[in-house]
């Protein structure tokens, strides 16, 4: 237990976690969840929840990064959220203004079916599959904070990241073939 007098450092090295990490958190909960209420509410949660065990997390952690271990809070809270709620997660394509207004409409219609249906393509993976590529891709995690954040070793997480790859990419193919 931290002492009286290492409150204040506490909280503000926790301070300055939270200021470094709150995208990479709010992001991978908006990936899992699809909306922006919910992943502003697994967003809070997590950091609540990270507030309390900081302390020993801090000291848990040998000098390692904590963003793997905020990721893994997030991701336990959002399986929660999916057994809690027995839904599957569904990706919206809400933002349509963040698509550059310099392109022709044509095309801005072609990457935003392309975008739903790789999203679509994503959620539809196993869970770890689905969890890995959110990591690496939307937050740029390197695969030791992702087999952190999992609880995997490198090794297989590679091969996870790799097979999911693989499976999305048939999914897509199969899909094209369909139409």
């Amino acid at each position: 237990m931290a002492l009286v007098s290492d409150k204040p450092r506490l909280d503000l090295e926790f301070t300055e976690l939270y200021r470094a990490h709150l995208r990479d958190v709010y992001s991978y909960s908006y990936y899992r969840v699809g909306n922006h209420h919910d992943a502003e509410d697994l967003t809070e949660q997590t950091f609540l929840q990270a507030y309390r065990h900081f302390d020993r997390a801090q000291r848990e952690s040998n000098g390692r990064p904590l963003r793997p271990w905020l990721i893994r809070i997030a991701h336990n809270l959002a399986a929660n959220y999916y057994r809690d709620r027995s839904r599957k997660p569904q990706s919206v394509l809400e933002d349509a203004d963040s698509l550059s207004s310099l392109h022709r409409t044509d095309d801005l219609v072609e990457m935003a079916e392309e975008v739903q249906e790789v999203l679509a393509g994503v959620a539809n993976l196993p869970d770890d599959r689905r969890e890995a590529l959110i990591m690496r891709f939307a937050l740029d995690m390197d695969n030791r904070e992702i087999a952190r954040a999992l609880g995997r070793s490198e090794g297989a997480t590679k091969v996870l990241i790799h097979r999911a790859i693989k499976q999305l990419e048939q999914a897509l193919a199969a899909e094209r073939a369909d139409d």
